[in-house]
């Protein structure tokens, strides 16, 4: 979409100096199948289809992208309702400035 392009051109592609965790969460209902073992499987494939739309759609640096996955353990809303366990079914990405130049930034302001 074109809102989600202009996120990634505003804030992936003038900072370059920010990496990109990309986290899959589930909800609690157990998933077992041909492809997927458990919903910890499940979460990490929905944080990698994310990376590979950001690497091959929108051109963003591999290196600066972490694929992760949180399974069911870290809900947003309860799971003892649909509503709750849609929104538990998610990705988050979450953004960070690069650790060795903020400590060469602090270093040189001593």
């Amino acid at each position: 979409s074109s809102d989600l392009r202009n996120i990634v051109s505003m804030t992936f592609h003038k900072n370059a100096d920010i990496d990109i965790l990309v986290e899959g969460h589930t909800d609690n209902i157990p998933i077992k199948t041909a492809l997927y073992r458990d919903n910890w499987d499940l979460s990490v494939a929905r944080s990698i289809s994310i990376v590979r739309i950001l690497t091959d759609d929108y051109k963003i640096a591999p290196l600066r992208l972490t694929a992760s996955g949180k399974g069911e353990f870290t809900p947003r809303a309860s799971n003892a309702t649909a509503e709750g366990r849609a929104l538990n079914r998610r990705t988050e990405i979450i953004l960070s400035p690069k650790l060795d130049e903020i400590m060469q930034l602090l270093k040189a302001n001593k």
